[in-house]
């Protein structure tokens, strides 16, 4: 972007999907800030926390707020998962801003859809697949795959409802799980669904529909980019660490490392043939990646419609600016651009903060113990997603193995570096529980 000065007037008005404090810091942050004014559409709460909702009401909701806003509606960005990931490209067609077109959007999201897609384009690294009813008596007949392999609902945050299936009875026991919960964004994304012509394999298929897949194992690795105006860029591959156990990403790393230059631009290539296969322009995405060292062979996890809120610390870390950049480039038409290594450290990351057993939440870190971090780690902070007198069990969007209290982003010099800092960090957040009863 280029830097100019503007007058409050001639500022552009960028809405961001549920904006947070932590994400205005990073937004304020990018270079020629001071060419826009940031809004906060819709809130966090309603659009992250919530769990029950209704889609067109959402959208209305967000119809409302930018009709009655008062100036223009120059650019509409998004960095959350569903539903913000398919208002951001309605709302922005309807104010004829640059977006990816919605089915576009839901062959990437739509993950037995995008298998599908896949399939179609790049079926080298797609892993053995089926679909099945949850709610069907014959549930399991319909999974055409050997035990183990892996369960989860075509749309779901994170790990949400993911379970690794190792015999019939784990599957009976992850069944009672998912049909407790899977309306609660299976219904919301069936009204997307009725927006658009399915293919004839999705008839018959429903949001609150679920994906067996093959069990794929490797190091995991994630490149992050923009399509814009029919070109394909990338300005990051970012590592991630899973826990011991294999089920929850614990670590992400930017720049990656763990992976070969040659084994990245392979993840890079084989991303930009699925998205040009499918259709997706005038968007940001994140491909995620597993790759089999042993048999080097790429395995694709899924793919990511937006920027990840997850990486704009890394990037402001490390390259000098946060990746909203390149996603509000795309939104005004303009060619997107991010900087290289002129941040203050060498590597950067996300660390989660795990609690393994179900409790209630009595104490979290206070203001001294983030003072506390940030002065032994310069441009350190931390977040949380629980707060005194929660009961873990009950927080929306967590992992199916863990509890996720929240994440501590460092910086460092080298990654030995900044596993040390990870380690020290968490002795500098203390967190306090009672036994659920």
């Amino acid at each position: 972007m280029t830097e100019t000065t503007a007058t409050p007037d001639e500022r552009r008005n960028v809405f961001v999907l549920g904006m947070t404090e932590l994400q205005r810091k990073e937004l304020e942050c990018i270079r020629g800030a001071e060419r826009f004014t940031f809004h906060s559409l819709l809130d966090f709460d309603t659009l992250v926390r919530d769990t029950n909702y209704d889609f067109d009401d959402l959208l209305d909701q967000a119809r409302a707020q930018l009709d009655e806003f008062p100036g223009s509606v120059d650019a509409i960005v998004c960095h959350w998962d569903f539903p913000s990931s398919v208002l951001a490209p309605i709302l922005a067609d309807e104010h004829g801003i640059p977006s990816p077109s919605v089915t576009s959007v839901l062959k990437c999201e739509h993950k037995y859809w995008s298998r599908l897609e896949q399939l179609a384009s790049v079926p080298e690294v797609v892993p053995g697949f089926s679909t099945f009813d949850p709610f069907s008596d014959d549930a399991l007949e319909q999974i055409d795959l050997p035990f183990p392999f892996w369960v989860k609902p075509v749309k779901a945050h994170s790990s949400n409802l993911g379970f690794e299936i190792h015999d019939a009875e784990e599957f009976a026991d992850a069944l009672e799980k998912i049909r407790a919960e899977i309306t609660d964004i299976g219904d919301a994304f069936n009204q997307v669904l009725h927006r658009v012509d399915l293919p004839p394999e999705l008839s018959e298929a429903s949001g609150n529909n679920c994906l067996a897949e093959g069990i794929i194992s490797g190091i995991q690795a994630a490149p992050e980019g923009v399509m814009s105006q029919g070109k394909f860029s990338v300005h990051g591959v970012v590592d991630m660490y899973k826990d011991g156990d294999g089920h929850s990403i614990q670590r992400l790393d930017y720049p990656a490392a763990t992976v070969p230059p040659d084994v990245q631009q392979r993840m890079i290539d084989t991303a930009e043939r699925f998205l040009r296969h499918v259709g997706y322009d005038n968007g940001a995405f994140n491909v995620e990646y597993m790759w089999d060292r042993e048999n080097d062979h790429l395995w694709l996890i899924e793919v990511n419609t937006r920027i990840s809120q997850s990486h704009s610390e890394l990037f402001l870390m490390t390259d000098g600016t946060s990746n909203h950049e390149v996603a509000i480039d795309v939104a005004l038409g303009e060619p997107p651009v991010m900087p290289r290594g002129e941040g203050r450290y060498a590597v950067a990351s996300q660390c989660h903060i795990f609690h393994d057993a179900d409790g209630i939440v009595r104490r979290i870190p206070g203001e001294e113990d983030l003072a506390a971090l940030e002065r032994a780690f310069p441009e350190s902070h931390a977040s949380f997603m629980i707060a005194p007198g929660d009961r873990l069990s009950e927080l929306p969007h967590q992992d199916s193995y863990r509890y996720t209290l929240g994440s501590v982003y460092l910086g460092a010099d080298d990654r030995e570096e900044l596993e040390e800092r990870y380690r020290q960090a968490l002795e500098l957040l203390p967190f306090e529980f009672e036994p659920a009863p």
